[in-house]
């Protein structure tokens, strides 16, 4: 199975940080920062999972998140939330996000978690 991961954060560090992270575990990262052409982005990069921070400019990862869970071709890729926001697991779930990380995160869970939806 592919491993192509499409990252929407704004802070460059972060970014910057999964992409080593991800390509160190053979992931093929692609990263945006903003989430305003949330759906062109995923139909060009075509990504089995999708890693959505919350504060993004300009939709927000709420809403892009949402926007993707109800667009019939996108609806079933994983999207991972993730925020340094303490309220993350409702936020998340607001998203409708498959699952959640918190920042600052552990490289190992990191890892398995993201790992845990290719087989």
């Amino acid at each position: 199975m592919e491993k192509r991961i499409l990252i929407f954060d704004d802070d460059e560090d972060i970014l910057t940080l999964c992409k080593y992270i991800l390509e160190d575990i053979g992931w093929e990262v692609h990263t945006r920062n903003t989430c305003t052409e949330v759906l062109e982005a995923v139909e060009t990069v075509k990504p089995t999972v999708i890693l959505m921070d919350n504060w993004i400019p300009d939709t927000g990862g709420i809403v892009a998140t949402q926007k993707l869970k109800a667009h019939d071709t996108f609806k079933n890729i994983p999207v991972i939330y993730f925020s340094a926001n303490q309220d993350i697991e409702n936020l998340s779930r607001q998203a409708t996000a498959d699952t959640y990380i918190a920042k600052p995160f552990d490289v190992k869970e990191f890892e398995n978690l993201v790992n845990s939806f290719v087989s």
